[in-house]
């Protein structure tokens, strides 16, 4: 990767606040490695279920391999990528890269979006035109944003921290910087996973411009039922039924969806084998959650859904290019926030609540944790990577979370 840059004046040389442009030009180097470490893996046995519950298959790692040796492209992600206004900027020693892409309306409310883990940039790539133009998607061209899509530290192409910190809080007040720096005044924010996780924090930092958040993986799950699922007790017997289907996705997760997560916040740096191996490293991204799982599988078994195959490898290279497999994983030895326990968090929040995510946070859940709650909807479709997956829907819902902001 490079970055090219316009000539800073003289005075302006040495200030490491310079916003400086940026470009992504892959050696083909790269690529020709890449494709020689796919066909040159070494593949374990096949798991001896019929099913996943051993973890990703292993006809669909070799359907993957396949189409990522034979017939992917990334050139195609690289070019839409610099169609798009990139640059970078220092904040608190790191290079910070994001995505800017300002509305042809001046009055449209500025935004920031975060992606998480195993996300990227490219999660968002899809909304950008039907947010800062929404007339392109038969909305109403009042509703337009001006976009700001960082990369999180440590993740696809910003620097790597190579000091410890680097938590979710201090990502917060380091958006709060850029979004300073770029010179909005008034601005809202969104984010699922970790990046709801920074979202919440910079509405906890309550900075004078930010007038409210989005989140599309809301924290809202309350003490009593986080204990009784970490003690592994059973389900309250109060529960309505929109709380007991929160609590049998959430049971399961914590059964069976956690170990990717144990791992990242205990062990990142023993997860060396995912820097060397591409194939590696997809079987790892892949096995996130199991809805999100079991439509990859079905979209490399052919099937037609809201991703397609060479949306899963463009995230997926991109994280090998970058070499930020195990730089990423460190988010989560870094976090010490309770990820999905209620926050505090007071000002104006809207929660979409997609059906496949990792838990659907019922309403009650929802505006008990969330006082200033000025929007909620339960989608009929979607799962863990919503703008990536449906970003129509996902638009839709933006567009409707913050109208009363504006």
């Amino acid at each position: 990767m490079t970055i090219t840059q316009t000539s800073p004046a003289a005075d302006e040389q040495s200030d490491s606040t310079a916003i400086r442009p940026f470009r992504v030009d892959v050696p083909q180097a790269a690529l020709d490695d890449l494709h020689g470490r796919i066909r040159a893996t070494r593949w374990p046995d096949r798991e001896i279920v019929d099913d996943a519950s051993q973890g990703v298959q292993l006809a669909v790692l070799q359907d993957l391999a396949a189409h990522w040796s034979d017939h992917y492209d990334w050139r195609g992600v690289e070019a839409r990528l610099n169609q798009l206004p990139q640059f970078v900027t220092e904040i608190d020693g790191v290079d910070i890269h994001f995505i800017h892409v300002r509305s042809a309306r001046e009055d449209a409310l500025p935004m920031i979006v975060t992606h998480g883990w195993p996300g990227s940039v490219i999660e968002q790539m899809k909304i950008v035109g039907p947010l800062t133009d929404p007339q392109s998607d038969g909305a109403d061209a009042a509703d337009a944003f001006h976009l700001v899509i960082p990369s999180l530290p440590g993740h696809g192409f910003s620097g790597k921290p190579t000091e410890t910190g680097w938590d979710p809080i201090r990502i917060a007040k380091a958006w709060i910087e850029l979004m300073r720096r770029l010179g909005y005044d008034r601005y809202v924010a969104q984010g699922g996973d970790w990046g709801n996780a920074v979202t919440e924090q910079m509405a906890l930092l309550t900075p004078p411009g930010l007038v409210g958040i989005h989140t599309n993986m809301p924290a809202t799950v309350p003490d009593s039922i986080q204990a009784a699922l970490a003690g592994g007790g059973s389900a309250p017997e109060n529960l309505s039924p929109e709380e007991r289907g929160a609590w049998d996705q959430l049971a399961f997760f914590y059964a069976h969806g956690l170990a990717y997560a144990q791992e990242m916040g205990n062990r990142p740096q023993t997860l060396a084998a995912i820097a060397d191996s591409p194939v590696g490293l997809a079987a790892w991204m892949l096995d996130h959650d199991s809805r999100s799982y079991d439509l990859i599988a079905r979209v490399f078994g052919g099937a037609s859904e809201g991703l397609s195959k060479d949306d899963v490898l463009d995230n997926v290279t991109l994280y090998w290019l970058t070499n930020t497999a195990v730089s990423s994983a460190r988010l989560y030895w870094e976090s010490k926030l309770p990820f999905f326990a209620p926050k505090g968090v007071t000002i104006p929040v809207a929660v979409s609540v997609f059906p496949d995510e990792i838990y659907a946070a019922p309403r009650s859940w929802a505006m008990s944790a969330y006082p200033n709650l000025v929007h909620f909807n339960r989608l009929d479709r979607g799962g863990h990577f919503a703008a990536w997956e449906q970003p129509q829907l996902f638009s839709q819902e933006l567009r409707a979370a913050f109208r009363s902001l504006r």
